[in-house]
């Protein structure tokens, strides 16, 4: 019998939960919760017994509460900047982890949750190429204020997922690719992908690029500082603003781009505009970032190469939206569209090939040195 894993990925509006026998899905499960149940707790650490109970629950619906584990993966929160590839969950991460040190991040649970199962079974806990793998140009780190250097948080794991199968399609290498992809969830994320490397990221959480079902995207610098200068928002309320009501749900009050669809097709022009300007933007950011597959070192007269536009995320589901995105970028490479990238086979991947010994999981300190 092959390794049993158990994969766990939590989403700001979904977890995630599949078991694999070595490279065999035996099954994977998508549990969505509702706004209401999410926006009761203030902080992602105060939703734990909310997602164990319903990874329990996914467990006993699919009869596999009392099988043992060889290996448990979560899905990698906001941390200390960090390679790709797998690495152990560490004391110093859990605590990284539970103070939001580095953000506020339904995705910050994916470790802890990993684990509790690990210790049920007595084995060890792993996340896979987490959202904050840092692989930006040194260009792209400046912003216009030194204070704030931009950050590299993105969807890395569904992204270069999506991005290897692009170049499979293709019959290349994904080393040898440059692709521009957009993952498009509960939070949409945009980067540029240079033969292999993650060279620079419209970061999806911290407020920058397009706008999301739930996230408020790219915001005037100033408008924000008068919205709590003039007592609109405290910085909490904003702050929730940004990251968990904004977006869709901000517009139209539902982050279900399904209903959207539905009020459009019933004549809704808000809702309509609404959509519109979703994927314009979301085509503004992913065209904005052909820049970035130039190497430094090709010169400015150089042709830029494109293999394709990716898009990939619950989104995707979508023909209406992909549609709309595609006739607003520019005619130069073809798309790919991946609805359900294997992000859990991604996860049980990384597992796989540690207790397989062709991987070796690194320790995470916290700290800088994190990226060598």
């Amino acid at each position: 019998m092959a390794e049993r894993i158990l994969v766990i990925n939590p989403g700001s509006t979904s977890t995630k939960v599949a078991v694999f026998d070595g490279e065999k899905e035996l099954f994977s499960h998508t549990a969505e919760h509702e706004k209401h149940e999410t926006l009761a707790f203030s902080a992602a650490m105060e939703e734990m017994e909310l997602r164990r109970s319903t990874i329990k629950a996914v467990l006993k619906k699919y009869g596999m509460d009392t099988i043992k584990f060889d290996g448990v993966a979560g899905r990698g929160g906001l941390l200390a900047p960090m390679q790709g590839g797998t690495w152990n969950v560490t004391p110093a991460m859990l605590s990284d982890l539970a103070s939001a040190r580095y953000g506020e991040h339904a995705c910050n649970l994916g470790a802890p949750l990993a684990l509790e199962f690990a210790k049920e079974h007595g084995v060890k806990a792993y996340i896979v190429d987490t959202v904050v793998t840092d692989e930006m140009d040194s260009r792209a780190r400046l912003s216009g204020l030194p204070e704030l250097p931009r950050r590299s948080i993105f969807h890395a794991l569904s992204q270069r997922a999506a991005a290897r199968k692009a170049a499979g399609q293709l019959g290349k290498q994904y080393s040898n690719c440059r692709f521009l992809v957009c993952h498009m969830g509960g939070g949409v994320s945009v980067a540029a992908h240079r033969n292999g490397k993650i060279c620079d990221v419209v970061n999806a959480l911290e407020g920058d690029g397009p706008f999301s079902p739930e996230r408020t995207g790219r915001l005037p610098a100033l408008g924000v500082l008068d919205l709590v200068k003039n007592g609109i928002f405290t910085y909490e309320e904003l702050r929730s603003r940004i990251l968990k009501t904004g977006g869709l749900w901000a517009h139209l009050g539902t982050n279900d781009l399904r209903i959207v669809e539905k009020r459009m097709a019933e004549g809704d022009t808000k809702a309509q505009l609404v959509f519109e300007a979703l994927t314009y933007c979301i085509a503004k950011e992913l065209s904005g970032l052909i820049p970035a597959l130039m190497h430094l070192d090709e010169g400015e007269n150089a042709p830029v190469t494109i293999d394709g536009f990716v898009l990939t995320g619950g989104m995707a589901n979508s023909k209406k939206l992909i549609e709309t995105i595609i006739n607003n970028l520019p005619p130069l490479a073809p798309a790919f569209i991946f609805p359900a990238v294997e992000e859990m086979h991604a996860l049980a991947g990384g597992v796989l090939r540690v207790l397989r010994g062709k991987e070796t999981a690194r320790d995470y300190t916290g700290t800088p040195k994190d990226l060598l």
